[in-house]
């Protein structure tokens, strides 16, 4: 008895015709003599009736059915009595009537019922085999499948080819840690797991396969988030011959193709962009969320002279990007009916970023009449209220929250401030979804502990054509270059990044110089690639979609844990297989290595 259709390919033009149908028990109910079951299959559900009438011995069986038991049954497609119809599913016209019953796997009783929502995501993840049996994560995972079934009819439309890259390759850490694989024929050596196909990618487009992508695993070891797994997949992709609109307008197109297939919702092409240093000065964020109706004003002029000397020294503060002093307002609409209390527990939550506090000014009517209450009202002149009133734009009702410290601070502070209030307070614009390029990031970033700087995205980033004589300046020169750098950002959270790349081996050497590696140490690291630029590498650039966090946003879920089959937790570990765990001794022998953890009692 083979099966014939799908739970939820069942329907009203089949009355009348036989069905045999696969499946688990979702609920067994008895309606004094007549049995009904709910059939679960990965399409849907659909109601199967066991009557004493129509097959006595299907009808004594189904009384041993007990929820997630595995069936096959057969039997005949008939309609629902009017009373029983289900409009809120696709097979609720319908029914089939039983007249063969086999019961493939009796089930255990359950850890958890599947329709609990109470149950801990630590009880779902260490039977993941049974969460995953939820509509909703069979939900989650069917349109996963749809999305890369999309992605790769775009990329592959646009002459793209889809070719593998290497998982076992050398340790090149310029970021987060990596994951490292001792090798038992080279005593002493690792491989690394990789962060991403960066470099492999860049040798394809110099060995001329001009339009490269690939749907792959990377490994990242750093501290996880809801947003964070240790590996993840994302769609990578490299072109030759272009420059940052025709990468953009390719990512966009598979986007846009993405968004229709997979959920039916048409985006208006192309997204807007904004440069790195317009997205920090009005959103304080490199991520912004474009449908939250608050944008952060600068008033640093305004303050330079003000009486108020906590502002005043402030805005005079110089320095190099992300240090020197500014201050910003945060003007949030109706934010005037907020109380103390709340206006104190913002103050808390900056203090999470570095804000040592929190001035702020309710707006209950115009200041001539006396109508901005504030305790810092009384330092600021007529004049100063004037230019504050025409910079930020208040209006009666309104609350003004003010950041005065180091660039850096006041950014992410009032930045992270703007999307807890848009978010808590309902000021976002309807829309579901909002896209926009974040383009034009700093090439380099200093960092001040180390005293050098870094790469903003990584060392292979082109920096601006027009900011090359920059290259050869100083430091205060060296902060202002900007690169080829563009991030994809939805709904305030980058699921895509990429840039055009240095192609040129001298500007290549030039680049590893800045970030304070050595020649020896770059030919050690990186040496392959610098020698394959010598060979004629041609114009390139690409970008990697992080595939997960897209499906988590698309699918409008907090985690990406719920759009990955086998997720780890936030300590990276798997609690369904125990991973990772204790191996033999002998294994550490063979492959040349001795651990120096000293196990605890409960044997970790």
């Amino acid at each position: 008895m083979k099966r014939t259709h799908y739970c939820n390919d069942v329907h009203e033009a089949m009355v009348g015709q036989k069905v045999t149908l696969c499946g688990w028990v979702n609920r067994r109910r008895d309606h004094g003599g007549v049995i009904f079951v709910d059939l679960r299959d990965r399409s849907g559900l659909v109601q199967v009736v066991f009557s004493p009438e129509q097959q006595e011995k299907s009808h004594e069986q189904a009384h041993l059915l007990r929820n997630e038991s595995v069936v096959r049954v057969a039997g005949v497609v008939v309609p629902r009595s009017p009373e029983t119809r289900n409009p809120k599913l696709p097979t609720g016209m319908i029914e089939v009537q039983v007249d063969h019953l086999e019961i493939l796997n009796v089930a255990a009783a359950l850890p958890f019922q599947l329709d609990d929502d109470t149950v801990g995501e630590a009880v779902r993840l260490t039977h993941r085999f049974l969460d995953l049996r939820r509509p909703e994560m069979q939900r989650n995972l069917q349109t996963r499948h749809k999305a890369l079934q999309s992605i790769r009819r775009s990329l592959d439309e646009a002459g793209f080819l889809e070719l593998e890259t290497p998982m076992l390759t050398r340790s090149t850490p310029e970021g987060a840690r990596d994951y490292l694989v001792p090798s038992r024929v080279n005593p002493g050596q690792f491989y690394a797991l990789p962060q991403s196909p960066q470099l492999f990618k860049q040798l394809l487009m110099i060995a001329g396969f001009d339009r490269y992508c690939q749907i792959t695993r990377c490994f990242r070891d750093e501290d996880l988030r809801a947003d964070r797994q240790p590996e993840f997949t994302q769609v990578d992709l490299e072109m030759s011959f272009v420059d940052t609109d025709d990468v953009i307008a390719t990512v966009e197109g598979v986007v846009a193709r993405l968004f229709r297939e997979v959920l039916g919702v048409e985006l208006s092409l192309p997204f807007p962009r904004l440069t790195y240093a317009e997205a920090m000065d009005r959103y304080g964020l490199d991520a912004p969320d474009a449908r939250i109706r608050m944008e952060l004003t600068d008033i640093t002029p305004i303050m330079r002279d003000t009486g108020f000397q906590v502002f005043s020294q402030i805005a005079r503060q110089e320095g190099r990007r992300g240090m020197r002093g500014v201050i910003k307002v945060l003007r949030v609409p109706g934010g005037a009916s907020l109380t103390r209390k709340e206006i104190d527990d913002c103050t808390t939550f900056v203090a999470i970023y570095g804000a040592k506090g929190l001035a702020w000014i309710k707006v209950n009517g115009p200041w001539r009449e006396g109508g901005w209450q504030s305790p810092i009202v009384k330092f600021f002149s007529d004049a100063e209220k004037d230019a504050l009133q025409a910079a930020t734009g208040a209006e009666t009702g309104d609350l003004l929250f003010f950041g005065a410290d180091r660039e850096k601070v006041v950014n992410e502070a009032l930045g992270r401030l703007r999307v807890k209030l848009g978010k808590e307070l309902g000021l976002m614009n309807p829309t579901p979804f909002s896209l926009l390029w974040v383009t034009e990031f700093p090439l380099l970033e200093w960092d001040q502990e180390a005293r050098r700087f870094t790469a903003v995205h990584h060392p292979f980033t082109a920096p601006m054509q027009e900011d090359f004589p920059a290259l050869n300046g100083g430091e205060a020169e060296l902060d202002e270059v900007r690169s080829q750098a563009y991030d994809l950002v939805l709904n305030g959270s980058e699921v895509g990044g990429g840039s055009i790349r240095i192609h040129d081996p001298a500007m290549q050497r030039r680049m590893l110089e800045l970030l304070a590696i050595g020649q020896e140490e770059a030919e050690e690291k990186f040496g392959f690639l610098l020698r394959a630029l010598e060979y004629g590498a041609p114009p390139h650039g690409g970008l990697a979609l992080g595939l997960d966090r897209l499906m988590a946003i698309m699918l409008g879920v907090e985690s990406i844990r719920d759009v990955i089959a086998f997720p780890k937790t936030q300590k990276a570990g798997c609690p369904l297989t125990q991973a990772p765990s204790v191996v033999d001794p002998a294994q550490l022998r063979e492959l040349h290595l001795r651990t120096t953890h000293v196990a605890r009692e409960s044997g970790t």
